[in-house]
């Protein structure tokens, strides 16, 4: 990253760990092959992976190793768990339960069943992001098969109540699937407390390398793999991305040690850009669940502005208007309509990410500069 761009996107993408990169190179460079190969080489790096899966399932409290898929990343394995269990529950019609503000890699794939039959529900949400476990409960019936819901929302931030949700599920013996690609950075993952059946995360939304993530299926979730073969298990063909596993694994060993620390340093420096921006904008607001949110996240709408603009006008600030992933679409959030913002309020909003390495003065500097924006592109209309 160029030293001159204060860089506030933290969660679109995290800097790998030097860390994570120290751990990940004698993969690239002295233990590079394949670990399915019976030479010795083969099984240093077959140690490599098998190392990299007991840290990845210690971290989640996992009891089995054969519960950690890895897979390319978050979308695959979100994709996965959906596909997957619908594929394998072995009935016709089948019924899946998610929220309005789940992840585009999720939605996407409920469009899919929904194309080819099956029936979703979309429950909605409230003006925090909240989804109201009674409406889940009401939504349940006989030919449910999967609850999928995320654990924190990566636009807005909100941390939804898990634990009452996935005793729900349990009450009505439907696997749960929980996307905690935006919370394993930030909050405690232990998939037993949680409740959850499915767990997906994501290495670098925590500081680790881009395309590698892992799937949590609990033992005896009947699951249906979508790329066949024999590697993970039988669950996800392919040759493993050793240095990829490897990086994961460092990256959560990293989190283990000093997560508790970094989230209440990251809370802090959130709270203190939201004020200078409020103070600088009285019209601003916060979105999101003041109590319940991401330590990292601020997302924050400006009335009378448009976001797009405010961005492309502050090359040394990196900021989004929300998801990266639905970057360059003209409609405004699915998550900021589905929690009642009008349209206008929507494309007013930024999203702002503070992480690891962000500095106070990066917060200060960030939050002159995009309000001298604001007001230059922006000013108020004047009385006649």
């Amino acid at each position: 990253m160029n030293n001159d761009v204060i860089y506030l996107d933290y969660q679109a993408t995290t800097p790998v760990d030097p860390r994570v990169l120290a751990a990940m190179r004698p993969y690239w460079t002295e233990r590079y092959a394949n670990p399915s190969s019976g030479h010795r080489a083969g099984r240093e790096a077959a140690d490599g992976v098998r190392e990299a899966r007991r840290i990845v399932q210690s971290f989640l409290g996992a009891r089995r190793g054969t519960e950690i898929v890895f897979t390319s990343g978050a979308t695959e394995a979100n994709h996965l768990a959906l596909h997957g269990v619908v594929d394998g529950s072995g009935r016709a019609g089948r019924h899946v339960i998610t929220t309005a503000i789940e992840h585009g890699s999720v939605l996407g794939v409920c469009d899919q069943l929904t194309a080819a039959g099956h029936h979703v529900t979309r429950v909605r949400v409230d003006r925090n992001g909240f989804v109201d476990p009674g409406d889940i409960a009401a939504a349940i019936t006989p030919r449910t098969v999967l609850i999928s819901v995320m654990h924190a929302n990566n636009e807005i931030g909100t941390i939804q109540p898990i634990g009452a949700i996935s005793a729900l599920a349990r009450e009505h013996g439907v696997p749960f699937h929980v996307d905690a690609a935006q919370s394993a950075g930030a909050v405690d993952i232990d998939v037993d407390a949680l409740g959850v059946d499915l767990l997906t995360i994501s290495a670098h939304k925590v500081y680790g390398p881009k395309g590698v993530g892992a799937l949590y299926v609990r033992h005896g979730t009947a699951i249906t793999p979508q790329f066949v073969g024999t590697q993970e298990h039988g669950l996800r063909a392919g040759t493993v991305n050793v240095a990829g596993v490897v990086g994961l694994a460092a990256a959560l060993r990293v989190l283990t040690t000093e997560r508790a620390g970094e989230v209440s340093r990251i809370g802090a420096l959130r709270d203190d850009l939201a004020a200078r921006l409020r103070q600088d904008m009285p019209a601003a607001f916060v979105n999101g669940a003041p109590g319940s949110r991401l330590p990292g996240n601020l997302s924050i709408t400006i009335p009378g502005t448009e976001a797009a603009d405010v961005v492309d006008a502050l090359p040394d600030v990196a900021i989004s208007t929300g998801s990266a992933c639905a970057g360059g679409h003209a409609e405004p959030s699915h998550v900021l309509t589905a929690i009642g913002m009008p349209r206008a309020q929507a494309r007013a909003t930024l999203r702002l990410s503070i992480g690891r390495y962000t500095r106070k003065s990066d917060v200060e500097q960030a939050a002159s500069r995009v309000g001298a924006v604001v007001h230059r592109l922006f000013p108020p209309a004047r009385s006649a």
